[in-house]
């Protein structure tokens, strides 16, 4: 497996492009399941996650094609019906096909998800809905077999909220008869960006960023030309990594009102952001104050930025609090920080990090997706080497991440599996 090792500490200057959204592109690509003809996709992001999903498609009889800037699919030579576990064990967002199997195909066969050890994301939300469409649902040695007729309009309201369960029921609402009202629906930027690509498609749904969203189903859905979104979680990482590192990083392609929580949180933390329409400048002197912060539903602070902001405040002066209110487990990074020298307590759903610390290099394990993208900053900030295992998770969720960081003048380099380290004109070890 890959490792990325860091020489620190680093400051980090220039201009940054920001990567197409992988949680917008993965339900878009899979809502190419609801179209006639071909769907041509751009801005989307070279990631695992994104390849696994286009297996999936794939294995499941859609035409893929693949060009330097674009993702063509087409869906209506699909024969097979069923996701088996071997391609969706690593990644939950799998789930998504099963909405739009069944609103168009009328059956499907769908393993129950994977994904990152961060917590329970059970799917049972997503299954009553379906059912309260019209699906006839059974679980069965770890599968959802589902069936149906033409699904009929419903008002769904969630017990919780549930960004891929608004976004499976969506797509299924799309083909169905007659409207559908979803409540307590999830307000995140990309589920706006799925609605749109489903609109262009010509379904008729609005309300999407609100907590009610309305869906008159339609005959048929036609390919589209659609642009993916840019990602608010990668452009909330260079947010934070040069937040905690100091220096002055202009972060283009991405869009800062997407990001308003976190830019909140950051400028009580003593960063100075500046933003345009489509760009943020960051500078950072590295005096940091401490703060209190929970994780929320959009629009409040993004679960998905805990571990890097983390990260970032075992460098403010004071202790610190956050507050994970999303997922149980998402604390596994603590752990492999606390090696570095972080002072770190983990109480219930608190942790409480005390600063300014100074950290060390140390040889590190990464655990999910976003705790990966917490230890490069922590990788960034320390003195000395560190060595980072396991970033295939890493490679889930982030485009070329040890790149843009070089070019920002980080000291990184990425070991190939079966290469030695030693590689002096690409990185120095102290």
């Amino acid at each position: 497996m890959d490792k990325i090792f860091i020489e620190g500490p680093n400051q980090l200057f220039g201009k940054v492009s920001i990567s197409g959204a992988k949680n917008a592109a993965l339900p878009i690509l899979a809502s190419s399941l609801l179209a006639k003809n071909t769907s041509i996709f751009k801005n989307i992001p070279k990631l695992g996650d994104v390849k696994t999903i286009l297996i999936l498609l794939k294995h499941l009889g859609v035409q893929v094609e693949v060009t330097q800037d674009a993702i063509k699919l087409c869906s209506d030579a699909v024969q097979r019906f069923e996701a088996p576990y071997d391609l969706v064990k690593t990644m939950r967002a799998s789930i998504l096909v099963l909405g739009p199997l069944i609103a168009r195909f009328h059956r499907a066969v769908v393993s129950l998800p994977g994904g990152c050890a961060i917590g329970q994301r059970p799917v049972n939300l997503h299954l009553d809905a379906l059912q309260k469409l019209g699906a006839e649902i059974k679980l069965q040695n770890g599968y959802v077999y589902a069936k149906s007729k033409r699904l009929i309009g419903t008002k769904i309201k969630f017990e919780s909220v549930t960004v891929t369960g608004t976004e499976n029921i969506m797509m299924a609402a799309t083909l169905a008869k007659g409207g559908t009202q979803i409540v307590n629906a999830a307000c995140e930027p990309e589920v706006i960006d799925l609605a749109n690509a489903l609109n262009a498609m010509g379904a008729r749904i609005s309300g999407a960023g609100t907590r009610v969203i309305e869906v008159e189903g339609v005959e048929a859905l036609q390919g589209v030309n659609y642009s993916v979104m840019s990602d608010r979680i990668e452009a909330g990482t260079f947010l934070i990594a040069v937040s905690a590192t100091g220096g002055d990083v202009l972060i283009q392609n991405c869009n800062p009102k997407y990001l308003s929580a976190a830019i909140d949180v950051l400028k009580k933390a003593g960063v100075k952001i500046q933003e345009q329409v489509s760009s943020m400048r960051v500078q950072s002197n590295g005096d940091l104050t401490a703060i209190k912060v929970e994780t929320e539903p959009y629009p409040g602070f993004p679960t998905d930025l805990q571990a890097q902001l983390m990260a970032m405040l075992t460098q403010a002066n004071g202790k610190s609090v956050i507050y994970e209110n999303i997922f149980e487990n998402r604390f596994n990074h603590v752990a492999e920080m606390q090696r570095m020298g972080a002072k770190i307590r983990i109480q219930d759903h608190k942790a409480h990090i005390f600063g300014k610390t100074p950290l060390t290099g140390a040889p590190l394990m990464a655990t999910d997706l976003r705790a990966s993208a917490s230890l490069v900053i922590g990788g960034l900030v320390a003195k000395g080497r560190t060595e980072i295992s396991r970033v295939y998770h890493l490679d889930r969720g982030y485009e070329a991440l040890e790149e843009k960081l070089k070019v920002l003048g980080a000291n990184i380099f990425r070991q190939k599996e079966g290469k030695e380290v030693a590689n002096a004109e690409r990185v120095s070890f102290l």
